[in-house]
């Protein structure tokens, strides 16, 4: 028989190795990089992917916010680095059909022909906030906010209305002295996800811009001088006298330009703000399963008429799966944690049953035979 001091080394040394093992695949773990996200954004056990960058690419509408989102997000969780390139929705699109881009932005949403040009599979739209795109205008004297409906805004992009001293704005502003000074109108020169907002807006409250320019990310403009992407706009109406055009809210602030109150689905002219963005999306209770709309001219009290999505846009299978989950990690961290950038600058944070939807379409990427996902 052993003596009781050899018996009892025994478990004695196996704890200590235990432990010592325990303690190795810890540090093995924080070698790796930390974990991923969960439901909430918080750090979870799960390993981080080897990829340390990413590129997007698109919408101009949302860059205010997604520079915000991006700064921040670099500093947590696997710390991944985002470089996105504000060129247009239009090129977003075209840049992750190329496949130059590991994701795009965009605030139109792909047309079934875009979507058949995928040489990928399957593109989903995933919503990562909700914005005004506010009409807003250059007019020395003029020290209180217009009032302008569709129609009229609608025949001033049409070129039928030419000067700011027209009936038709008149007849909105009682009481406002309107210069007689010609009206230069300013739209975009590249495709935009805010053109799409502005003239799927106006086709819903204009027949004839329906019937004429329609709606798109691209239309032949009757009038007017081209500006690229939404800072080009609100510049280009902040430095020309007389000067009309269409920009995310934000943009326009930060230049100072007065905006327009816009008459509303029920007869009220609202103003753009984040509460009456808020408002509109208040009104979105039919969406379809591949999130592709817009609600434009929503019903309800305050609900500001021209807001929308933007969408990022990922492949449904991912060729690169270390990469696939990264991608996967920063849309899960932008729905989540990413929202709480939103209201400072001017952008409505995603209703819950909205992030429900977008944490599904997550979840679908696959990267080999399992979801990218892994929180």
């Amino acid at each position: 028989m052993l003596p009781v001091s050899a018996r009892s080394s025994r478990p004695i040394f196996k704890g200590s190795l235990l432990g010592m093992l325990l303690l190795s695949l810890v540090m093995l773990l924080s070698a790796c990089g930390g974990g991923s996200t969960a439901g909430n954004g918080t750090p979870t056990a799960v390993p981080c992917p080897q990829t340390t960058s990413l590129t997007g690419a698109g919408s101009t509408f949302v860059n205010p916010l997604f520079s915000k989102m991006f700064n921040a997000y670099a500093s947590v969780g696997c710390q991944i680095e985002v470089n996105y390139q504000s060129v247009g929705s239009g090129a977003g699109i075209t840049q992750l059909l190329n496949q130059t881009v590991d994701f795009g932005a965009t605030d139109t949403p792909m047309t079934d022909a875009q979507l058949a040009q995928s040489k990928n599979g399957n593109v989903l739209h995933i919503p990562v906030t909700i914005g005004a795109v506010a009409v807003s205008y250059n007019l020395s004297g003029v020290t209180q906010p217009l009032k302008l409906d569709g129609d009229t805004v609608a025949n001033i992009f049409l070129g039928k209305i030419t000067f700011w001293d027209d009936p038709a704005i008149a007849a909105t502003n009682s009481g406002v002295t309107l210069p007689h000074q010609a009206i230069t109108v300013t739209h975009r020169s590249d495709g935009s996800g805010t053109t799409g907002i502005f003239t799927n807006w106006l086709a819903a409250v204009s027949t004839d811009w329906k019937n004429g320019p329609g709606a798109g990310t691209t239309v032949n403009w009757p009038v007017g001088v081209g500006a690229k992407g939404n800072d080009g706009v609100a510049n280009a109406v902040k430095t020309t006298a007389g000067a009309i055009g269409y920009s995310e809210l934000g943009y326009a602030l930060s230049n100072n330009i007065p905006v327009a109150s816009i008459k509303d689905h029920d007869g009220d002219f609202v103003a753009p703000s984040l509460d009456s963005a808020k408002a509109a999306a208040a009104s979105i209770t039919t969406i379809p399963d591949d999130l592709r709309f817009f609600f434009v001219n929503a019903p309800g009290q305050g609900a500001y008429p021209i807001t929308g999505f933007t969408w990022a846009l990922v492949y449904t299978t991912q060729v690169d799966a270390d990469k696939g989950q990264a991608v996967a990690d920063t849309m899960w961290w932008v729905i989540h944690d990413g929202q709480q950038y939103s209201t400072a600058l001017n952008y409505v944070p995603l209703p819950a049953n909205i992030v429900q939807k977008g944490e599904a379409k997550i979840k679908a990427m696959q990267c080999g035979s399992s979801s990218c996902y892994k929180g």
